[in-house]
Parts: structure tokens; sequence; C-alpha cells
């Protein structure tokens, strides 16, 4: 093998075999301080979902809506001076991301010892996010999100790789994503405007809705 070549296999090799950098969450801890304007200092969305949570979610999801947001593939106009104006680089996407995805938040309320303070129960509570129970068909929509949305969203429905989580997300948030995809507003998959949910009638996705908010498991 040539000397040129094989210092290039080599370089290749050299290059293949470095680590990725790190992330910095205490950086992805200040990025978020503007992120909780409308998110939340907990990252845990609008009361009433007007905006998502993103507490939890998965890092590589937060990561791919954020460029597309920076991008403008995907319009939103809350988020496009955040992404936008901060010119957020792929670093800080993945500081804010990482950070993000580090939260947790239980659906049941705190135990209290008796010898925290005012703002250590305000801050413990601050911290319990609890879906209310959406009406609909808990069994039928269970059957359906195992055989339509489960291989991409898991079977508990807390997402895979770039597949978002969706329980424990406000159901208002949820359907009016679905909305969204329903009318080609944003793509539900890589094949383009359309796909598995214009499959689902009303009902249908009024039931996997509410199934999710019924398979919120207690966390400690």
């Amino acid at each position: 093998m040539p000397l040129r070549s094989l210092s290039v296999l080599l370089l290749a090799l050299l290059l293949g075999m470095a680590p990725a950098a790190a992330v910095d969450l205490q950086q992805g801890k200040e990025i978020n301080g503007t992120c909780a304007a409308c998110h939340g200092d907990n990252g845990q969305g609008g009361k009433k979902g007007e905006y998502p949570r993103i507490a939890g979610q998965q890092v590589r999801y937060i990561e791919s809506q954020l460029k597309n947001f920076r991008s403008r593939t995907r319009i939103n106009i809350p988020m496009f001076p955040y992404t936008q104006e901060r010119e957020l680089s792929d670093e800080d996407i993945k500081d804010v991301a990482a950070y993000l995805a580090g939260i947790a938040l239980s659906n049941k309320m705190p135990t209290y010892t008796g010898t925290e303070d005012a703002l250590t129960m305000l801050q413990m509570a601050d911290k319990v996010m609890i879906i209310p129970r959406a009406e609909g068909d808990i069994e039928q929509g269970g059957a359906l999100y195992q055989k339509q949305c489960a291989a991409c969203h898991g079977k508990a429905g807390k997402g895979r790789g770039m597949f978002p989580m969706l329980v424990g997300q406000y159901t208002n948030y949820l359907k009016r994503q679905v909305d969204l995809y329903l009318k080609g507003d944003r793509p539900h998959d890589e094949e383009g405007v359309t796909g598995l949910l214009n499959k689902l009638d009303e009902t249908q996705i009024r039931d996997i809705l509410a199934y999710l908010t019924a398979i919120q498991e207690p966390t400690e």
C-alpha cells in the first residue's frame, strides 16, 4: 500500500476512534434559563399544554427539533428568536438537550419529612407532573397504541432515539400536534406529510391519547 494511502487510512482510523465531545450540563442549564420562560425551570411546559413538556425527553429528539427550528424546517414563531437571535450552535443544542433529558419529573406527590423549609417544599412540588386522565376507551386505545405506535415510541410511550416520549406529555399539546400532522403542517415520518396517523379516525386518536394518560408510571 502506498505511504500516502496508508497515512490517510491511519488518520481515518484515529478520527473514528476519537471520543465524542462531552456535553457541558452546566452550560445546558444556563441555556435552559432562556427556555424556562415558556417551558418552566424544570422543563414541565405550560399548565394547559400551550408549551410542551421537554424534561426527560429523548436527547436525539430534542436535538433534531432544535435544529429544525433553527433551520426553519419546522416553523414555530415563538421558537424563532431563541434559535435565530441567539444563534444556537450544535454544541449549545447538545448541552441543553442533555440537560433537559436528565430532568426527572415524578407523577406522585412528594412525601415531606417535616424538616423541609417552605422553598424546598415548593421546589419538590414543582417537580411533580400529573397529566389528568383524558376521556376515551383506554382498552381500545391501548390495543391501537401497541399495534400502531409502540414500534417507534416504545411500549411504555417513553420514546426511543429520534422518536419522542409521549407518556407524561400534555394531552392538549399532543392533540394539537396530531392535528398539524393531519393537515400536513408537520411530517409525521420520513415518508412525507402523510403517514400512519392519517389512517386513524378521530375516535381512535382520542382513545390512544386517553391510553397514554392511563399508563403514567409512579416514579420514586
